[in-house]
């Protein structure tokens, strides 16, 4: 019943729906109370509201956020409880004391504070917000200063509020004692800490506190971008869950050939982008993306296919290729958007003919197999289990946007794999790492998971009762204490790390400090190994598991798994890499013939139906490796949906990127060319006696236009795009 109502409420756990109960609660024993009148019933109730509002508000609660939406916010809360002290204080017939008015006047003026100090605060982020957002790119020609310090911005309404708490609390004592001094105290503390906290905002909107001016800013960028000269961009937009799309292409990204450099559109993605070498700038708005010279760019990779992409489409001087953020059989791979790229680029033969089967208008020279860089990690199957028992990695993908029950297995089969794999005759270790966007559309699948992860736990807490567990976790607990202290160890460096300037700095700091330094990246990238064979000897290798966020990665639990199951999705041809056994979850019951004729991914996979009867075929092919059926043709669609294994998939990679950049550069030659091939225009008399170099231009384009109206049209492309800061403005 109780996780009925956590999930109903739409909490996080036991705390939050106490305390969710006890402030809805509250609020109407507050007004009760002043009715009544009882004061220490009243200060109870009081002291509720107060510490259940505070500990919702830390944990981000959805019901904090619903009040908000009703119009019954923090600060209505707060006057309400205001609003119950001045009623209480005229039931206990204090109406004609002084300590009335001083409660009234204390209140009023408090709220008058309110004003200014939201003002102080929205001004001071304003002024310290700039057009960019960077990492790994040196501003140093623009003065950025350090950010005020966190205390005085981050929650600021929140605290500001808060400072009634000495009013409050010696209004309540002077009334329930006689001693009004205590209110008058009270009262006055409130004020002076408003008025001391609106001085120390104050002077953060000097000058020498702001961030340089937009043009200013911009003209920094354009300055390094002129030093640094980037020749291959990826462009990223997305929505804070799609954080891993680009997170994916990192590693490709700091080992491609040339000057990379990644271009995102919106800010709360950078604090979520991983460590990297390579040069990040994050542009919002899109005009000042579109005046951004990137001429030296000649091949421009895209991730995704979302509408801030046409931002950047619209550039002809580069190369567009859509490299995707996964292979799959899911319809996403054949978008018919994908017409609007020079090249499609694929990781193997796979790739290239599910455009062709889905006809969608992608031209067959327009594809480029290029494997699947970001692979290399994974390691490949021995044939044998890699601990005394097989793990089975369960990772189903998301619901998707529509309600296809092709999307994932979570909603008709999840339960019943996750059942079969905890019950089976030989015991098993079960991995459950679900799709980061899961149950962001569908409240089902998102209790599914809830129920999928008590499911998991309950099973690791049976598993640790039982002797012949307890004994193997005897033998290993002192290395897990040594591997959980590690971890300590290890996550307190990586903080340390993480934050190459002073603690508390914005984004606009960051974008000064974040430069790239080589030997604290590698000091990263050793502790982050280490963290990952750390984190996996904290545990025993029987204990079953449930992995959510960002760490470790799924490539990580790849390798510590034996078997996967899994759905239509990227996460197959990931793990065909490996050569291990796998299942796939025919949730839409094509039947397994179909099921394999429509995806390529399936043909070496056990299919399985909902009920989930057929995962004993998965768990003999793990137990027994030379008497699995499919090894043979796991071999061979691994070649065919990612290619062969050497060249290596980066090799290739660098290749095709050389490849297009020669496109790139014969293009912009033969269009220079092109454009150089045109009679000079005459100057209008008239328009260069009366200075009026509009019409000279005018001219000057009518002219071009009629020698050559393709040539015309290619030069108000280059000019539009930003082929320099000269032409783009």
């Amino acid at each position: 019943m109780i996780s009925t109502a956590i999930r109903l409420a739409r909490v996080g756990s036991r705390s939050e729906l106490a305390a969710a109960v006890l402030m809805t609660l509250g609020y109407p024993c507050v007004m009760v109370a002043a009715l009544l009148p009882d004061i220490w019933f009243f200060a109870a109730a009081t002291a509720v509201t107060y510490v259940t509002d505070w500990y919702l508000h830390q944990r981000g609660s959805y019901l904090v956020n619903r009040l908000g939406k009703v119009r019954a916010g923090l600060s209505i809360r707060f006057l309400l409880r205001q609003l119950m002290i001045i009623l209480l204080l005229a039931r206990l017939d204090l109406a004609e004391e002084p300590l009335f008015y001083a409660a009234v006047a204390c209140f009023l003026v408090f709220y008058g504070l309110q004003a200014p100090h939201g003002a102080l605060t929205t001004l001071i982020r304003l002024r310290r917000t700039m057009p960019i957002v960077t990492r790994n790119v040196d501003l140093h020609a623009v003065r950025i200063a350090d950010a005020p310090p966190r205390a005085l911005l981050h929650r600021s309404a929140e605290k500001m509020l808060h400072m009634d708490v000495p009013a409050v609390a010696g209004i309540l004592i002077a009334a329930g004692t006689g001693q009004e001094i205590i209110g008058f105290v009270g009262a006055g503390v409130t004020v002076l800490l408003a008025v001391v906290y609106n001085a120390l905002l104050v002077p953060y909107l000097r000058r020498s506190r702001r961030v340089p001016t937009t043009p200013a800013v911009l003209k920094a960028l354009d300055t390094w971008l002129n030093e640094y000269q980037p020749t291959v961009v990826l462009y990223f937009s997305g929505s804070n869950e799609s954080a891993y799309q680009v997170n994916m292409w990192l590693d490709t990204m700091a080992g491609i050939e040339g000057r990379p450099l990644i271009v995102m559109r919106e800010r709360p993605l950078v604090a979520m982008l991983g460590e990297t070498s390579v040069p990040v700038v994050c542009i919002p708005a899109g005009t000042h993306l579109m005046n951004l010279n990137l001429s030296t760019v000649r091949v421009c990779l895209y991730p995704a296919n979302v509408g801030k992409n046409i931002h950047m489409l619209r550039v002809p001087t580069m190369k567009h290729v859509f490299i995707g953020h996964g292979d799959s059989d899911k319809l996403a791979s054949v978008n018919p958007y994908s017409k609007v790229y020079d090249e499609v680029w694929t990781a193997g033969r796979a790739g290239r003919d599910r455009y062709a089967l889905a006809d969608v208008g992608i031209r067959d020279e327009d594809i480029v197999e290029v494997g699947r860089p970001q692979l290399a990690p994974i390691t490949s199957w021995s044939g044998t289990a890699k601990n005394p028992i097989p793990t089975v990695l369960y990772a189903p993908t998301w619901e998707g946007w529509d309600d296809n029950p092709g999307n994932t297995s979570l909603l008709l089969a999840g339960e019943n794999i996750v059942r079969r794999l905890l019950d089976a005759d030989e015991p098993v270790r079960v991995i459950y790492k679900p799709h980061p966007f899961t149950g962001i559309r569908s409240a089902k699948a998102k209790a599914v998971h809830a129920r999928i992860v008590a499911r998991v736990a309950k099973a690791a807490q049976v598993r640790a009762a039982d002797p012949h567990w307890a004994g193997e976790a005897g033998k290993a607990a002192a290395d897990q204490r040594a591997a959980q202290a590690e971890l300590t160890r290890i996550e307190a460096r990586l903080d340390v790390l993480a934050q190459p300037g002073r603690a508390g700095g914005d984004e606009s700091e960051e974008s000064r400090v974040s430069l790239a330094d080589p030997a604290r990246q590698a000091e990263m990238a050793t502790l982050r190994a280490e963290w990952n064979d750390a984190y996996w000897r904290s545990f025993g290798w029987w204990e079953h598991r449930t992995v959510t966020g960002s760490q470790p990665k799924l490539y990580d639990c790849f390798n510590q798994a034996d078997a996967m199951v899994s759905d239509i999705s990227s996460v197959v041809s990931d793990f065909i890499a490996s050569g291990k056994p796998y299942a796939v979850t025919d949730s839409a019951e094509l039947g397994a013939e179909e099921f394999k004729r429509q995806n390529t991914a399936v043909r070496a996979a056990v299919v399985l139906s909902n009920s989930a009867e057929e995962i004993g075929d998965l768990l003999h092919a793990v137990a027994d490796s030379k008497a699995d059926p499919l090894t043979d043709a796991r071999r061979e669609l691994k070649s065919y949906l990612l290619g062969p294994d050497e060249p290596t998939s980066l090799e290739r990679f660098n290749a095709a990127v050389r490849t297009l950049s020669a496109k790139a550069e014969a293009r912009n030659a033969g269009v220079a060319q092109r454009i150089g091939e045109q009679p000079a225009p005459l100057p209008d008399p008239e328009a260069s006696s009366s200075g009026a170099g509009d019409g000279a231009a005018a001219v000057t384009a009518e002219a071009v236009a009629a020698a050559d109206p393709d040539a015309m049209a290619a030069s108000e492309a280059d000019a539009s795009i930003g082929a320099g800061p000269t032409l783009s403005r």
